[in-house]
């Protein structure tokens, strides 16, 4: 498996941030619309089987050059002298450098929002701004009450210069890496997540780079990039952090058409910034599993399957603390 660290710059205003497990589907359908039905079956191939070998692990995208502070409770990091509590939790980003230094430490180390932005040069890291829309009777060629009715949308603006990372994992026996950026650059041109197809989500892929993160001696847990599905890999609760993220996925692409309808069956996640502890190191960068086939994520397309893996960076975990 190799990883990559993509930066892109974003082109237009997003739906919301950009998560792992939907730029996984759309790289999916990017690889369908690129090379056929075919090709997307020999690269989905084993996906769910557990052998943690998937074809691509997207990450979610992360401010250039930071990582988001893992979710462990504040009393697990070295108190910061004089801080306010409601300050410190503001403080969501590491710089990728802290990976060198104890855990404990990452909260003293971490920045807000407006400190990523001020590195940037930007005024701010992003903004959500209401967008005003409106459905019009094809009757009357009018808006109206109900469902005709005039309604916004939020939509998620990063500031002018803020570069985003994206870590993508692949078993490039499957998808090489040339291939992968391609599909990368395809999604960048059509557009991510909602109101793609009205002009949202639009980036420019700028640079790509092999990626590895430093790593203490023993490293005894993972700490997520993307959300990811633990659930059933026998990690002890008593080691496992996360913030819960589920998941109401809709289809993409020309599956909307489906007769079944577009939505999927929600799942349950663990957000980005995971820190987990399994007994036994993976032997690949990424944790979890792949969810779904067999209609269990829809019953519309029965082999539709979930990212539940996530990239991770190995770091070491004092589980005695109390």
């Amino acid at each position: 498996m190799e990883m990559l660290r993509i930066v892109i710059e974003p082109r237009s205003a997003f739906g919301g941030p950009i998560r792992g497990d939907t730029l996984f589907g759309q790289l999916c359908w990017a690889a369908r619309n690129r090379w056929g039905e075919l090709r997307l079956q020999a690269l989905l191939e084993g996906y769910t089987d557990g052998d943690g070998r998937p074809f691509a692990v997207c990450s979610d995208a992360f401010p250039s050059g930071f990582l988001p502070r893992p979710a462990l409770p504040l009393y697990r990091y070295a108190p910061v002298g004089d801080a306010d509590r409601k300050a410190l939790k503001k403080r969501r980003w590491i710089p990728i450098d802290a990976l060198s230094q104890p855990m404990e430490k990452w909260l003293a180390l971490s920045v807000d929002d407006t400190a990523v932005a001020t590195q940037a040069s930007a005024t701010s890291l992003a903004v959500n701004r209401p967008q005003p829309h409106n459905s019009i009777n094809r009757c009357s060629g009018t808006t109206g009450p109900g469902a005709f009715a005039p309604y916004t949308q939020v939509q998620h603006w990063y500031s002018p210069g803020i570069r985003l990372d994206v870590y993508l994992v692949l078993n490039t026996q499957c998808l090489t890496a040339d291939e992968a950026i391609l599909l990368l650059r395809d999604i960048g041109l059509t557009g991510y997540g909602r109101d793609a197809s009205i002009g949202l989500g639009k980036f420019e892929v700028l640079t790509v780079e092999a990626a590895s993160f430093t790593a203490p001696s023993q490293p005894n847990a993972c700490f997520t990039l993307a959300p990811c599905a633990p659930q059933g890999l026998g990690i002890p609760t008593d080691r496992a952090f996360y913030e819960v993220f589920t998941r109401f996925g809709r289809h993409g692409g020309q599956a909307v058409f489906a007769p079944g309808g577009p939505f999927k069956t929600p799942v349950l996640l663990a957000a980005a910034g995971g820190v987990f502890g399994p007994d036994t190191m993976p032997v690949h960068t990424v944790i979890g599993q792949g969810l779904g086939g067999q209609g269990r994520i829809s019953k519309a397309l029965p082999d539709t399957v979930q990212q539940g893996y996530a990239p991770y960076a190995a770091v070491r975990v004092n589980w005695e603390a109390s």
